[in-house]
């Protein structure tokens, strides 16, 4: 077959042969046969069938995409042979050549984002702590975590519109449910959440207890997803940062969620006029310390594995905010000054918000990071030397 733009591949292919030429750092020494060429073969027996084939290659026109009328797909790589040959050609975890980019359009996400994924977070952990309470038998603490959690999640549409400019955007990702896609479950979860939330409001109101705790039970089941799935839509993209970080951002979301839930009830309950030594209040104290120090906790064993991929996220403002906001909220938790620590708790958690968020647009920019990442699957968590020029990720 021609080419309009120089010689056919099986051309480039045999030239490449004649000459022992390797594109650098990669082997593209196929695992059988001969590039461009079919592998060599014979029989076993005379007469004996190929395995996967069908009788006088009935299906060889289609055998090579794997079709789904012949077996080819079913047989599997053998030995690792193709597996290997794979390994070759990536070339390994180094990049032999200086990188050229940029492979990645960073992420567009305005303020909206972060500031959505906090008063998800909140909504979250105030719904729990409404099922936590009904289950205690502390009725009143339960309804006004119901009420709590209906005005933190009422921000949330508004809060997406206004990112994607219009709100026919918004009800365009309600017109599919595709359950592989993050951001299609999240405007459902968010649709339901904030409908059972309301309905709950609406039972205290009515006076209707046993139908107020079902719906405040559905809503903190929609919480699980709704509190973890933005870390799985950060982690779904090509962003390096997020990317390696697919197994702690859900987590650490809901870690936030649960902490900024637990802060937010507790001021609350002291608004409402709860006394120091009422016993949700002091339960609520706990939670959200322990919440926050498993955040901070897994947050430093994430930066530890990530390695280099970590300088984004650890020169980010909004994370050392974070940080400190979190030490300080223990601090004062220990000193007793406990409504200075919830309200340090629920800053440190939109900290942390913007942090990932802003992170990933250095981690985007971070060319090396990405074509590590794309050679081999432990290629981004390799510890490289720092090199003069190497663009620095942009502090939030």
């Amino acid at each position: 077959m021609s080419h309009a733009h120089g010689p056919p591949p099986e051309e480039v292919i045999r030239r490449r042969d004649a000459e022992r030429e390797q594109p650098d750092g990669r082997d593209l020494t196929p695992a059988v046969g001969r590039r461009g060429a079919p592998g060599r073969w014979f029989r076993r027996e005379t007469g004996a069938r190929v395995a996967g084939a069908r009788p006088a290659w009935g299906d060889a026109r289609w055998s090579f995409l794997y079709g789904a009328d012949t077996r080819y797909a079913g047989q599997g790589a053998r030995n690792g042979e193709v597996a290997a040959a794979a390994r070759r050609a990536r070339g390994g975890e180094s990049v032999p050549v200086p990188v050229s980019g940029p492979f990645l359009n960073a992420p567009v996400w305005t303020w909206q984002v972060p500031v959505y994924f906090w008063f998800g977070g909140v909504a979250t952990g105030s719904s729990f702590v409404a099922l936590a309470c009904d289950a205690a038998g502390d009725e009143r603490a339960a309804a006004l975590a119901r009420r709590l959690t209906l005005a933190a999640i009422l921000p949330g549409a508004p809060l997406l519109v206004m990112d994607l400019g219009r709100p026919l955007r918004f009800l365009n990702m309600l017109r599919i449910f595709k359950p592989r896609s993050p951001m299609s479950m999240g405007s459902w979860c968010l649709s339901a959440f904030s409908a059972a939330a309301s309905g709950a409001v609406a039972a205290d109101l009515l006076g209707r207890p046993r139908l107020a705790r079902a719906l405040g039970a559905s809503t903190a089941l929609l919480g699980t997803y709704l509190g973890s799935y933005t870390g799985v839509l950060l982690a779904s993209t090509a962003v390096p940062l997020w990317a390696r970080s697919r197994a702690f951002l859900p987590p650490l979301f809901m870690c936030t969620a649960v902490g900024g839930g637990a802060a937010a009830n507790r001021l609350a309950l002291a608004a409402a006029g709860v006394p120091a030594g009422d016993p949700t209040r002091t339960a609520l104290g706990v939670v959200e310390a322990v919440a926050m120090t498993t955040e901070l906790a897994l947050s430093e064993i994430n930066e530890r594995r990530l390695g280099p991929l970590a300088e984004a996220l650890a020169e980010s403002r909004s994370f050392r905010l974070a940080r400190w906001g979190t030490l300080g909220g223990l601090a004062l938790r220990l000193a007793r000054a406990h409504h200075a620590a919830s309200a340090l708790f629920l800053g440190a958690g939109l900290a942390f918000r913007v942090a990932w968020v802003l992170a990933g647009r250095g981690s985007a920019h971070d060319d090396e990071a990405v074509a590590r990442m794309a050679r081999s699957a432990r290629g981004a968590r390799v510890r490289r030397p720092r090199r003069a020029g190497r663009r620095r990720a942009p502090t939030a």
